[in-house]
Formats: structure tokens, sequence, C-alpha cells
């Protein structure tokens, strides 16, 4: 029998084993990653070159861009060398550190989101006081805060996971490392002190989605009570955005997680994990820059003013 001291490696799912499908596999995930590079690369550029752009709300959108750059980061460059070089093996040490990294980088953008939604509630039902509440560095401790708390949490959640003794082979049932997939190969009584820590999680993230449901609860009804109709178009301009990148965020979780066994399959599986994992950091740009006309000025002005240097 062995168990995790014995295993080197792990065994990923590849998505297809024809060579030609594995290939068309590598181009379509280079695609999205290029794009999410870029979109969240001229965000984050943007954000930081124009100082009219130093508010809160572009604070956190410049934290939002960089943990999603992290987490797609995490997970398609090592999927696309598996395609290119026809191989599903991960090291148990890569293994270890790509759970590690995406975990943090997910739950970190999560409770950014949180905070984000509190930004959106000052800004609308208290704009009197939002320099107030939300000062430069009350907005660098609750972004530090929710960086803090997703880093403790992965940190929790790996080194628990790893020291599980692994009984049941060394094949993940997914494309890239995950918790779920490791607990599947623990034989130990201890497994149950990992679900404790999701069950933690869990309750921790519930809290954080109750707390922007009532937040935009409370936005819905300070809006409505805006006499004016450009007022109101304006005040739910600055929240869609984020409630879009919210909805698609707990969304696509919700699927990968609460899906029913019964129409599980390991082509479903794939699917709905690209969807949760690569897909809203891909989007999220977009979301934001689609209906942002300062953050579309300020991106054309640096574009402008990068082709002039080179002139």
């Amino acid at each position: 029998m062995s168990n995790s001291s014995s295993i080197t490696q792990f065994l990923l799912l590849a998505f297809t084993d024809t060579r030609e499908l594995q290939l068309l596999h590598f181009w379509l995930f280079l695609g999205i990653y290029l794009a999410a590079l870029l979109g969240n690369g001229l965000i984050i550029t943007t954000i930081a070159c124009d100082q009219h752009l130093h508010t809160p709300m572009y604070f956190f959108l410049f934290n939002l861009a960089l943990l999603d750059l992290g987490s797609i980061s995490t997970i398609l460059p090592r999927s696309m060398a598996s395609s290119l070089w026809d191989t599903r093996a991960i090291s148990y040490i890569e293994c270890a550190a790509q759970i590690f990294c995406f975990v943090f980088l997910i739950l970190a953008e999560f409770y950014l989101l949180t905070v984000m939604s509190y930004d959106r509630y000052v800004a609308i039902c208290k704009p009197l006081h939002y320099g107030t509440l939300l000062g430069s560095r009350a907005c660098v401790h609750m972004a530090a805060a929710a960086w803090a708390t997703g880093f403790l949490n992965a940190l929790l959640h790996t080194a628990n996971t790893f020291s599980l003794p692994l009984c049941k082979g060394n094949t993940l049932h997914q494309f890239f490392c995950e918790i779920p997939q490791i607990l599947k190969l623990s034989c130990s009584d201890t497994y149950f002190r990992e679900a404790g820590l999701i069950v933690l999680s869990v309750c921790l993230g519930f809290a954080c989605f109750v707390f922007i449901v009532v937040s935009y609860v409370q936005i819905l009804r300070a809006v409505l009570r805006i006499p004016s109709e450009q007022g109101r178009h304006k005040a739910f301009a600055t929240c869609l955005p984020h409630l879009a990148v919210v909805s698609l965020f707990v969304s696509t979780v919700m699927i990968a997680y609460l899906k029913s066994p019964s129409i599980s399959s390991p082509s479903l599986d794939l699917v709905v994990s690209v969807l949760y994992s690569v897909v809203p950091p891909a989007v999220n740009p977009l979301i934001y820059s689609m209906r942002n006309q300062e953050l579309k000025m300020a991106l054309k002005k640096l574009i402008r003013s990068f082709f002039c240097q080179q002139q």
C-alpha cells in the first residue's frame, strides 16, 4: 500500500488522447491566456499610469486584475505545456505549489469582491462619508486583509491536504491539481480534518456572499430614491460591472462544486472546471471596460502617448 511519501508525481486528466485535438486545445488555451494577459495587463498599466484613476474603486480594480492574472497563470501555462508535449505527469511539489497558488488567488479574489461591494455601498448610500470611510489607508488595509486571508486559508488547506497519507493511486480526474481530487486519493481518517477546514471556509464564503447581497439590496433601495433618471443610470453603471463579475464568479463555482453527482462525467467535469478557473479571469477585464467611459478614455490616452513616443 503506497502513501504520500512514495508518490513523486501525479497524473492529470487529459482533454483528449488525439494529437490533433491536443494541439487544438493548446492553441485555444493560448488564445484565451493571451487575451487575459492583454486585458488585465492593460487595466493594471492604465490605472497605475493615470493619476485620475487613483481612487478607491480603481485601486480595488487594480488588485482584482492582479489576482485574475495570477490565477489564470497558475493554471493555463501548465495545461498548455501538457498538451504541447503530450504528457499528463506533474511532480508532487509542482502540484502542491499549484494548489496553494490557485486557492490563495481564488479566495483572495472573492474576499476582494466583498470589499468592492462595500466600496460601492459607501459610494452610493453614504457619498458624503466616502472620503472618510474609504481613505487611502483604509483601502490599503482592506485590500491587504483580502490578500492575507486568502494566503492564510490556502496555507492551511495545502499543508493539511498534503499531510494526508495517499494510498489510492496518483491519478487526478482534473486537468489541474485541486484539493477535492487529492482528497479522493486519501485513505486516512484525518480526511475529516480537511473537511472541517473546508466547512469553515464555506461558512466564511457564505458570510461574504450574504454581505454582498445585503450591500446590493441597500444600493438598489438608494438608487431607486434618486430623483433624476440620469443619476440612477450613472449609479447603476458604476455597480453593474462589479455585480456581473460577482455573479460570474459565484455561478461558475457553484456549478463546479454543487452539481449533482448523477450528471457528472469526465468530459462534463472538464468543461465545468474550465468555466470557473479560466473564464472569469479572461472575461473580467471586458466586463469592467465595456461600459466604463473613464477607464476607456484613460486607456485611449495611454495608447496615444505610447505611439507618440515611438514616432
